[in-house]
């Protein structure tokens, strides 16, 4: 990768105030509100001991990697093509897959930092416990990044621009919120549901870092579906993609 893409694409980022915010700061402002509902700092039966507070951490986690994959990712990359930069690119030493792949570690630091600024506001400001299984913790965010950014990309590679963009990503972003957890927590709803909803990639995410942080491995069958997903998607981008 051309280090002098990867320094620019950063600058870059940095300037862009509202992603900044909606990727590295929105997570845990919203879990900050959320733990300062008294009801959220106490234990809930219905989540085998846990307190939703509890529960939100890793919700938090998902809506960083969402936000980066989903909402920022495609409109960058559907930004330089509309306006042809991926085209003049491909006539400089500089290959076009250097800006994409310089993109796609910019959002995944980022929102990875996002990930561990809610996973400390959660233990320090609230008692949350760390994760207890920080291995599968790790091996199941990475995954879930990867799919984030594999999403990303097939959103970019079906958007001519970045309005179609935008749209494309509203429409995905909404259910993958509701299956991350964010308006019931994936451990609380009824069994068929739960069922369906693991079967998606931030479903599967929120089951194996739930696993994870209470000190169990994430299950291989919740990790296999973010792997077989990120596989599927990168297959759809990689097909799909076009520098013009």
């Amino acid at each position: 990768m051309n280090t002098a893409v990867l320094r620019t694409e950063f600058r870059l980022f940095r300037r862009e105030p509202a992603a900044v915010f909606w990727i590295f700061l929105f997570p845990t402002l919203l879990l900050a509100i959320l733990g300062s509902i008294p009801s959220f700092r106490e234990v809930d039966k219905s989540m085998n001991g846990l307190r939703p507070i509890d529960a939100y951490v890793p919700v938090a986690v998902l809506i960083a990697l969402l936000m980066s994959g989903v909402q920022s990712l495609p409109q960058a990359l559907t930004g330089y093509r509309e306006r042809g930069i991926l085209r003049r690119m491909s006539a400089t030493p500089v290959r076009p897959s250097a800006l994409l792949a310089a993109q796609m570690l910019v959002q995944g630091v980022v929102a990875l930092a996002s990930a561990l600024l809610a996973v400390v506001v959660g233990r320090l400001a609230f008692g949350v416990r760390l994760p207890q299984q920080p291995a599968g913790y790790l091996l199941a965010l990475l995954l879930a990044a990867a799919a984030a950014l594999a999403l990303g990309n097939v959103v970019s590679a079906l958007s001519r621009t970045t309005k179609i963009a935008s749209a494309i990503g509203s429409a995905v972003f909404f259910p993958m919120m509701f299956c991350a957890g964010v308006w019931l927590p994936v451990q609380s709803m009824p069994h068929s549901l739960a069922r369906v909803v693991q079967s998606t990639p931030f479903g599967a995410a929120a089951r194996a870092l739930n696993e994870a942080a209470s000190g169990h491995w994430p299950g291989w069958a919740h990790l296999g579906v973010l792997a077989a997903w990120t596989i599927l998607l990168t297959a759809g981008a990689a097909r799909w993609f076009r520098w013009e």
